[in-house]
């Protein structure tokens, strides 16, 4: 072998080795269970019920949200004004933040259900990682809502919709799940994507029907979306649903790890790699989470929201497995949403968010009764 092409070998080692470092690095980012909430928006001014942030994609989304701080929670209406490097937005409710502050947008603007004026408790469901808390919700109905948040996510993430499923008399149990900061960890202390974290919502859904569900309503934000598919394909408890909310869901994995890959400047050959070796790490099989080619065993009534600007889950898998459904034999109803980020359908217009949940779930429903 010449020198040359001992040293274009020797690169061509290299440079493997060096992919298959990132892909183990990038790996690592995904099955990582650990958060951490960062404050990327900063509080110039509050003026009277004004808050002036400093402009940004994000500041400038359209709706109602909520801007947390360290310490602090405050609900903000649709944006009044973009001038001048600035955004100002309506003060509804909750803490006054102080000018300078570090803050972040939230899509959540409260923090239990005692906050949307409904009675709650704290109760336990027994999963096979050990006790998780859950909210219940009590209404006089017999059929219940089990709400299972995204990645990254908590149990916050279903005060948006608690008013107007209580309306409807559902009673709403809003789960936590392994590695979820509330939820007890994995054995193995790695995020599962969904593969085994099915089982805490399945714990979740007998937890109900211990208690009185004759019939339940699956309610799943981004890898809510996973954890849902799953619940549908493997448990014996799947019979039970009557319908299935979903917003923004995880519906195909590899569409979602390519789109967080360009997100992130990675190659583009990295996302296969990434995703052998986390299937390695995890034994996870990625085919059966890409729902439009691997459709559920049970496909209820479904409702899928998703918004055009969503850079964490891609919306065209959303697309591609609504346009599949009639051929899945799947009833599914897709609404697209213009304009906010991931999850942030209803934070957009609630009024027409909620209108659509309702009409949906009493279509649905009818035959049982709500």
């Amino acid at each position: 072998m010449t020198v040359v092409a001992r040293l274009a070998a020797g690169a061509g080692v290299g440079i493997s080795a060096g992919l298959g470092g990132i892909g183990w690095f990038y790996s690592g980012v995904l099955l990582d269970t650990r958060r951490q909430l960062v404050y990327p928006e900063r509080v110039l001014a509050v003026t009277g019920s004004t808050v002036v942030l400093a402009d940004s994609r994000l500041t400038r989304q359209p709706g109602t949200w909520g801007l947390r701080w360290v310490g602090g929670l405050a609900r903000m209406g649709p944006v009044a004004e973009v001038v001048d490097g600035t955004v100002r937005r309506p003060l509804l409710g909750g803490d006054v933040p102080e000018p300078g502050s570090s803050a972040v947008l939230d899509t959540g603007p409260w923090d239990d259900p005692g906050q949307r004026g409904l009675a709650f408790s704290e109760v336990e469901v027994p999963t096979p990682v050990g006790p998780a808390p859950a909210w219940l919700v009590p209404a006089p109905g017999d059929t219940w809502v089990v709400a299972v948040h995204g990645r990254g996510g908590t149990r916050r993430e279903a005060l948006r919709v608690l008013p107007a499923l209580h309306e409807l008399g559902l009673p709403v149990l809003v789960a936590s799940y392994r590695n979820d900061g509330d939820a007890p960890p994995s054995p193995d202390a790695r995020d599962h994507l969904g593969d085994s974290e099915w089982e805490d919502l399945e714990a979740a859904v007998r937890y109900a029907r211990r208690h009185g569900a004759r019939r339940i309503v699956l309610y799943g934000w981004s890898m809510g979306g996973a954890i849902t598919g799953a619940f549908l394909d493997r448990s014996t408890e799947a019979g039970a649903v009557d319908a299935v909310v979903w917003d923004a869901p995880l519906v195909d994995w590899r569409a979602t790890l390519r789109q967080q890959a360009r997100n992130r400047r990675l190659p583009p050959g990295l996302s296969p790699l990434a995703l052998a070796i986390t299937s390695r790490r995890i034994r996870i099989d990625f085919d059966r989470f890409d729902l439009r080619r691997r459709p559920p065993a049970v496909t209820p009534p479904t409702l899928l929201f998703h918004t055009d600007d969503d850079t964490s889950v891609p919306v065209s898998a959303s697309r591609a497995l609504a346009a599949a459904a009639p051929g899945l034999q799947w009833p599914l109803r897709y609404v697209e949403v213009a304009g906010p980020e991931h999850t942030a359908a209803w934070n957009a217009d609630p009024g027409a968010y909620e209108g659509t949940v309702t009409s949906f779930l009493t279509e649905v429903l009818a035959p049982w009764s709500l």
